[in-house]
């Protein structure tokens, strides 16, 4: 029996979220709904013109989002990250070992350095846009994959900004080989439309020439990577690079392929009021559906109820009470 349902790996993020207007976001040159690339002068800019607004800070990033739902809806989850011993990666330590993620750091002394960090702001449309400045997760490299740790995993799950950083693409092409050599399931995310956009090689590295198990990504994604403007095309398009998929159209629902059928799940409407972190629950509880052996078109109604509790409010996570609730509404209390 494996250890853990899913093993993750990716940037290790404080995320601090601050409401803005658009105005802010022209005037800072900030290119809205894009998760960019900064370095750390451009960031402590952003943090000074920023000072004095109300903002809240979680431990974060694209795949500790996932992970941490797929613990707090009661799976095993196991993540492998890059943080300092700095203030910032304590936090970051603290908050995973209180939602119950195992990580790779747990008994071992964190090097120096600056843990990342990353500014999401939400404007009053609900989008998302963020400034990441990676830090020492930038080295996040092969040292921080655990081969006996994935073997023993149902599930590896690879984030997609990886691929913005040589040794992280590296380590992501490493994992998935570690875990296509044990027999354990594969599953990327493309993240954010700007990895397919500026990054598609370095995904197309990671992908390989055996493809992965399963893909995540919205529909915008999905166009981009696939180089079509029709969804249908794209759908048909990811089939050479994965064997299942789910693709994300926010109030729409998603859009799944189990292998061998399409199925459309369609999602409860709510007003959303911040769309940060939605993907990341989705991809987390689609994978814990499928860890406890549920079909692919109850794994897109739970992805999708959680998803859509959490654009409700502000903030990329649901708390524990929260997702277990979407859980029993929609497939019960195991």
């Amino acid at each position: 029996m494996a250890t853990y349902d899913v093993y993750g790996l990716g940037n290790a993020l404080v995320d601090m979220e601050f409401e803005v207007t658009d105005s802010f976001l022209r005037q800072m040159k900030i290119e809205k709904g894009l998760m960019t690339l900064v370095d750390e002068k451009l960031q402590a800019q952003l943090v000074e013109a920023v000072r004095g607004l109300q903002h809240r800070r979680t431990c974060g990033g694209s795949a500790a989002n996932t992970v941490i739902a797929v613990a707090q809806l009661g799976g095993r989850s196991f993540y492998s990250c890059k943080v300092s011993s700095d203030e910032l990666g304590d936090f970051y330590y603290q908050d995973l070992i209180k939602e119950g993620v195992h990580n790779n750091w747990s008994g071992k002394t964190r090097p120096d350095g600056k843990t990342g960090r990353c500014m999401v702001f939400i404007t009053s449309d609900a989008e998302r846009t963020m400034n990441t400045y990676l830090g020492i997760t930038s080295t996040f490299s092969k040292q921080e994959v655990d081969e006996a740790i994935i073997k023993n995993s149902k599930i590896l799950y690879i984030e997609g900004y990886l691929v913005a950083s040589p040794t992280g693409r590296e380590a992501a092409i490493h994992a998935k080989a570690v875990a296509e050599r044990h027999g354990v399931k594969t599953a990327l995310t493309f993240s954010d439309g700007s990895m397919p956009t500026y990054f598609k090689d370095g995904l197309l590295e990671v992908l390989g020439t055996n493809g992965v198990d399963l893909l995540f990504c919205n529909e915008g994604e999905a166009k981009i990577f696939t180089g079509t403007s029709h969804l249908e095309e794209a759908f048909h398009g990811l089939k050479k690079y994965a064997r299942t998929f789910a693709i994300t159209q926010g109030p729409k629902g998603a859009l799944l392929f189990d292998g061998e059928k399409e199925i459309d799940i369609v999602t409860s409407q709510v007003e959303a009021v911040d769309t940060n972190g939605a993907g990341d629950l989705f991809a987390g509880a689609f994978l814990y559906a499928l860890s406890t052996n549920q079909p692919y078109a109850q794994a897109g109604k739970l992805a999708c109820a959680a998803a859509s509790k959490v654009v409700t409010q502000f903030g990329a996570r649901l708390d524990r009470a929260q997702i277990q609730m979407v859980k029993n509404l929609v497939i019960g209390n195991e």
